[in-house]
């Protein structure tokens, strides 16, 4: 009786099993396939069934981890077991394990993917014969699996089985109590409930809803049955783009569509004109007639976000001024669907199929979003959405869908567009490595809108350390008042001494922040390989810092690397740097002023002044000149510092000290090792047998510093 009581998981649990599955880069059918028979891990299967040991063998294997907390599996385990057996599986009450297939089928929901293929992939892991029929017996599994998934996703799990039962009735129409594969695709994508579900992200064609669902803070109506979306959490699914809103049951009987993202009519193209949707918005004012909406009798332009009366909106004036966002949005009318295929440089092919022609709008300077939706926890998705509406979907991208190469390519003839990159220092790293392999005629400016953890660059250009939920109205308008800055980026060459020694893969060839060796790598290397073990361990800031700093006091780091200057030399721009007369522990070049998630390494000048006036292949290594030589990121030099231990470095990572030691500023840098290093790029840390390590310029990249923040002293207003 007291398993009973602990079989179900906590909203805690789910989450931390979510976030396991964010960071696996494995696929459950293919998982599946080595515990299968004739596969590598089949041993631990007894017919279908997985019993204790094996259910913590496939966690592992599918999770990508070493070591899996066992309390947290054994909950797992119990939680699948209870629930097959008040189900009446037999297979699982004889076995006292969980099903291969119903595990297998709750996790596909949960991971990523397209529904087309999740759906296929469900009916066949309960299609045990290959017939190509499911009966109703093997459906109602899929769907009990489904309704798991969905009630710790936050959905009205009631309300969702009626629409999926409802759905099955359909597609079954013979009544033959069986289904086929190609009922089950075509029901299922034709199901919106569903699909959201099963995580569909991109439309397969203008004009279809950017479904999520959301629990409603204040009251919301139905757009189509016009009833109030009632109940505690007051669930419904509303539309990325244009805020449309249904119940999960009402959703496949909506006929509204949502807003244009570009024009297929030639008289329609480069004409400035509103789309007006259904909005279930009251206590506004129509901006034609000024009187009071009520619910559900507005509508509001998609673009201006003008709202009037249904029976105001052709009195008004039919023009679409973009309103307030207007510099930063790619509206419909510059985007056209054009079949003439004789000027490939004016075509893009889009994901859903689309031939499209874009052209600038004068006077604007459209922003491409690129979002990385794991950077930050949940956060890259809530932005994703955000963007989606404030601007043209078209406009907005995931990285986990094709990179950064489909939207460079889309905005390839606009030569006044600016990049917004969400994301973390790696994320705006890759999409500069893309700028740079893209060719651009122009190369766009980038601004950052920093999620996650560290975000150094960003910290440094204005824009903050992290994303916290403001509105993202105002962080357009500070993109408005930018300025622009060349940011140098640096090559980074690395030549083993000896080819046939093994150490790890170099992780990136290029500097955009910082280049270290010793102490502070040997740090990140072990916070990184702790990180890919136990990813729920380091979800926050706070704990984050909290394990750097207990790795910081490891003994045994700072004993391996007390005397890290007997085994390296440097070279700064072909002059020997002296380390004889400092005791250094870990050596860090830096060509911005923020490292460890804001600390500032080179530290403050003793005294205000202009950078020293050397040509660029000269070095200042005089520890007087130092002093006063100022550190600047579009200078195309370079910052080398010493750091004298863990000590030292456990003070600059909590903020209690925030310098190095000054060596040397240099346009070039040569280090030789003579012996195994822990090294870093940007925060990416790696083992590096004896090497020869060359660092040079490679080019400048179009960053966008936000404006100052406003200060309000004691006579302002």
């Amino acid at each position: 009786m007291a398993e009973d009581t602990d079989s179900d998981l906590t909203p805690v649990d789910f989450i931390q099993l979510q976030e396991y599955m964010e960071e696996s880069t494995l696929r459950v059918k293919d998982v599946i396939k080595d515990f299968q028979s004739g596969g590598r891990l089949a041993q631990h299967t007894n017919g279908e069934c997985l019993d204790a040991e094996g259910f913590c063998c496939f966690l592992k294997t599918y999770l990508e981890v070493d070591e899996f907390p066992q309390d947290f599996c054994q909950r797992l385990f119990r939680y699948f077991r209870c629930v097959e057996q008040d189900g009446s599986t037999p297979e699982a009450q004889a076995k006292h394990g969980v099903l291969l297939r119903d595990m297998s089928c709750y996790f596909s929901v949960l991971e990523d993917g397209q529904p087309r293929e999740k759906l296929e992939f469900t009916f066949k892991l309960y299609d045990k014969d290959g017939n190509g029929h499911l009966d109703s017996s093997e459906v109602d599994q899929i769907v009990n699996q489904m309704m798991r998934a969905a009630d710790y996703l936050g959905w009205d799990v009631p309300e969702l089985r009626s629409v999926l039962e409802e759905m099955i009735r359909a597609i079954d129409a013979d009544n033959s109590g069986t289904v086929t594969l190609d009922e089950w695709l075509k029901g299922g994508m034709n199901n919106v409930p569903l699909l959201v579900l099963l995580g569909l992200k991109v439309p397969e064609k203008d004009g279809q809803h950017i479904w999520r669902l959301k629990n409603f803070t204040k009251p919301a109506y139905c757009c189509v049955c016009e009833n109030m979306l009632l109940g505690l959490r007051k669930q419904g699914l509303s539309c990325n783009c244009c805020k449309y809103t249904v119940h999960s049951q009402c959703a496949n009987k909506s006929r509204e569509p949502c807003a244009q993202t570009f024009v297929s009519a030639a008289h329609k193209f480069r004409v400035p004109s509103h789309d007006w949707v259904r909005t279930d918005r009251s206590a506004s004012k129509c901006q034609v007639c000024q009187k009071k909406i009520q619910t559900l009798t507005g509508r509001r332009c998609a673009w201006c976000h003008e709202i009037r009366h249904e029976e105001c909106v052709f009195t008004g004036l039919s023009t679409c001024e973009l309103g307030p966002l207007k510099d930063h949005i790619l509206p419909p009318w510059a985007i056209f669907a054009d079949t003439k295929e004789h000027d490939t440089t004016l075509l893009n092919m889009t994901p859903d199929g689309h031939i499209l022609q874009v052209v600038a709008v004068p006077d604007t300077h459209p922003l491409l979003v690129f979002v990385n939706p794991k950077s930050g926890g949940k956060q890259g998705e809530k932005v994703l959405s955000m963007f989606q509406y404030l601007l043209n979907p078209r406009q907005v991208y995931n990285l986990s869908d094709g990179g950064p190469a489909p939207g460079l390519r889309f905005f390839r003839n606009l030569r006044d567009f600016r990049i917004l990159a969400c994301g973390g220092d790696g994320t705006v790293g890759w999409l500069l490595d893309a700028i740079d392999k893209a060719d651009l005629p122009v190369p766009p400016q980038v601004a950052i809108l920093p999620l996650g953890t560290g975000n150094d660059l960003a910290r440094c250009l204005r824009w903050g350390g992290g994303y916290e939920g403001s509105d993202l109205s105002e962080v357009l308008k500070n993109i408005e008042g930018s300025e622009l800055i060349h940011m140098d980026r640096w090559n980074i060459e690395v030549i083993q001494s000896d080819a046939k020694d093994s150490g790890d893969p170099v992780p990136t060839r290029i500097i955009n922040n910082y280049f270290s060796i010793g102490v502070d790598a040997a740090i990140a290397h072990r916070f990184h390989s702790m990180r890919e073990k136990q990813p729920h361990k380091f979800n926050s800031r706070i704990k984050n810092k909290l394990w750097y700093l207990e790795m910081a006091s490891t003994e045994t780091i700072n004993l391996s690397y007390k005397k890290l200057a007997d085994c390296l030399t440097i070279e700064c721009s072909g002059k020997p740097l002296d380390l004889s007369s400092v005791s250094i522990a870990g050596i860090a070049v830096v060509n911005i002023p923020s490292i460890y998630g804001g600390t500032n390494l080179w530290g403050q000048s003793k005294k205000p002044g202009e950078p020293a006036d050397v040509t660029q292949h000269d070095t200042i290594t005089d520890p007087v000149v130092l002093k006063t030589t100022l550190q600047d990121m579009t200078d195309k030099r370079l910052e080398v510092l010493g750091l004298e231990g863990v000590i030292e470095l456990g003070q600059i990572y909590a903020g209690l000290k925030s310098a190095g030691h000054r060596l040397a500023q240099t346009a070039q840098v040569t280090i030789r090792t003579s012996k195994s290093l822990p090294m870093q790029v940007d925060g990416e840390p790696w083992m590096q047998p004896p090497c020869t390590i060359h660092i040079t310029h490679k080019n400048q990249a179009n960053m966008l510093m936000a404006p100052p923040e406003k200060s309000f002293g004691f006579f302002q207003v």
